[in-house]
């Protein structure tokens, strides 16, 4: 089948690249020619595990192309997916600019019936008014055809979306005739052999699908943490009650750790749209606006933490950050609960020092003139960064920061003090190696003496 992918950020190019890898021809188009010439190179501008080859593997077969041109990509295709930003304005609603763009471009050059299929996570009724767009176009330059919208949305993780989207745990489609449905179906048919995951619906609840799974999740993340702000308190170990209620089937393991807060490009977004999306209904989205709070003062934690152990004075210390990227898998630095830290830190005057296995190039961007003063350090070696410090905080809990040498760590460290922002070591254990510890939600262990090195 011959497709177009509308876009090439990080929805665009996992759905262009996985298309292509079941045989159909694809065409990514993206409005900037030097983003293009870097993609026709097989130069991803993102970090995700298996995208980088698969893509440049079907670079090289002719079964993927990249153009700026709107009316070259589009030509001939079958179905056109829109994968296009759909960043949060200024009142929190999803701006939909890119979007709409898009549908006027369409308008202006398609020649003949296609599908059109929103990949982007947009507000309910989006489909309809690209649909009117597209087609009011069309009519203006008598244009007997007509065009359909469908809604298929996206449930990509980021450091697994190669994965998520090969062998989907469902596949949504908001559909509102037969053909567009039986285009769809078969579409996705080599992703689904082993089981039929297709869930069938109409196109508005395919787009509110989307919202309310996101907002799901970032709900039972801000639940947890709740519950572990309680737990310090309590005198309870977080860590036992999350075993404890995840063994529950009703319940279950996933999204139920505490932590530093979560991040990315599509939970605090979505969170607010539905948020701005209930305000225009009149309905008050109470607990949509409690996850929202909690993440926001989550974020804060290990800031308040540090700000106890020094006693409010940060002159003249050093802290070793490892984990800069909002989760594993990504050097996506969106919402971030590191860059609410390292903000922190640095405007208090802090000396910090990063790791991140990917990450580092973004945020030494962001912070160029604190790099050129030498008060922040970057470096892809979590030994290097803890020389000297005066304390250690795990933001992001990638593989490689699971088991180092913590005798090493305690060596280099001026002040053996581990803040585990995501409880991804033993109290007890950290304790033995002659760290003072500090989880979240967990109860306080070891002590710290400065270190003989």
């Amino acid at each position: 089948m011959r497709l177009s992918v509308v876009g090439a950020g990080y929805v665009g190019l996992v759905t262009a690249s996985c298309f292509a890898e079941m045989g159909n021809h694809v065409v990514c188009i993206e409005h900037d020619p030097f983003r293009v010439a870097r993609l026709s190179r097989g130069e991803i501008p993102i970090y995700e595990p298996g995208l980088e080859s698969m893509l440049k593997s079907h670079l090289a077969s002719g079964q993927l192309s990249f153009t700026a041109d709107m009316a070259e990509g589009v030509r001939g295709a079958s179905a056109i997916f829109i994968a296009v930003g759909t960043p949060t304005g200024e009142d929190g609603s999803a701006d939909l600019s890119h979007v709409l763009a898009v549908a006027e471009q369409l308008g202006q050059c398609l020649t003949s019936a296609c599908l059109i299929v929103d990949k982007s996570t947009v507000p309910v009724g989006t489909a309809e008014r690209v649909e009117q767009r597209i087609n009011q176009r069309l009519g203006e330059r008598g244009m007997k055809f007509r065009i359909r919208v469908a809604s298929n949305p996206e449930f990509l993780k980021e450091g697994s979306a190669v994965e998520d989207f090969m062998r989907p745990d469902r596949v949504v489609l908001g559909c509102s005739d037969t053909a567009s449905s039986e285009l769809l179906r078969r579409l996705y048919a080599p992703f689904l052999r082993n089981h039929e995951r297709v869930l069938q619906m109409s196109v508005r609840a395919a787009e509110f699908t989307k919202y309310a799974a996101n907002a799901f999740l970032a709900t039972k993340i801000s639940f947890m943490n709740e519950m572990a702000g309680l737990c310090a308190r309590l005198g309870v170990d977080i860590e036992d009650v999350r075993r404890g209620i995840g063994s529950d089937r009703r319940i279950g393991t996933h999204f139920i750790y505490a932590g530093c807060g979560y991040g990315g490009s599509c939970f605090p977004k979505d969170v607010r749209a539905l948020i701005r999306t209930a305000e225009l209904q009149g309905f008050e989205p109470a607990i949509l606006r409690a996850v929202e709070a909690r993440n926001a003062l989550q974020k804060t934690l290990l800031l308040q933490d540090l700000r106890e152990h020094f006693n409010g004075h940060f002159q003249g210390r050093v802290v070793t950050l490892w984990g800069l990227s909002f989760k594993p898998g990504t050097d996506d630095l969106r919402e971030a609960p590191s860059l609410v830290l390292l903000d922190a830190l640095l405007a208090a005057g802090a000396r910090v020092q990063a790791c991140d296995p990917v990450a580092c190039s973004g945020v030494a961007k962001r912070y160029a003139d604190e790099l050129a003063s030498g008060q922040l350090r970057l470096d892809e070696s979590p030994y290097a960064m803890v020389e000297g410090a005066d304390a250690l905080v795990l933001v992001t809990e990638w593989k490689q920061f699971r088991q180092p040498d913590f005798a090493r760590v305690r060596r280099l460290m001026r002040m053996p003090v581990l803040f585990d922002g995501r409880n991804i070591y033993d109290p007890s254990e950290i304790a033995e190696q002659g760290f003072l510890y500090r989880g979240i939600g967990r109860p306080q262990a070891g002590h710290c003496k400065a270190s003989a090195a």
